[in-house]
């Protein structure tokens, strides 16, 4: 018997190939730079909604636009099957920012 684990994923990155470990910090580098235009997205995201929850409480509009939603999610669906990403994930990341967003035009029109 050997002391090796069985189990790659058990292996600790010291065991790995000096090709290996480079290629997986340049994608991890990449990762990390993904990441970032991501959030600076959804800073930039919610600052627009923030407008948008301040205008549909000027004028007293519901902070929920169910037909806007449906629409935006079909049409995200769409773009994620375009671009080979599952459409169930990005219905669920959508849904997750509408909350969101839903959420902050509730506070703003309570303000």
């Amino acid at each position: 018997m050997t002391d090796q684990p069985t189990n790659s994923a058990a292996s600790s990155l010291d065991e790995v190939d000096d090709v290996v470990r480079a290629e997986l910090s340049s994608l991890r580098e990449s990762i990390d730079n993904i990441d970032a235009a991501v959030v600076h997205m959804l800073a930039e995201r919610f600052k627009a909604t923030q407008r948008v929850g301040r205008l549909k409480a000027e004028h007293k509009l519901p902070p929920a636009d169910p037909e806007r939603e449906r629409d935006q999610i079909m049409r995200l669906r769409e773009l994620a099957a375009g671009a080979h990403l599952d459409p169930v994930f990005a219905e669920k990341f959508l849904n997750f920012i509408i909350a969101e967003v839903i959420r902050h035009h509730e506070a703003i029109a309570r303000a």
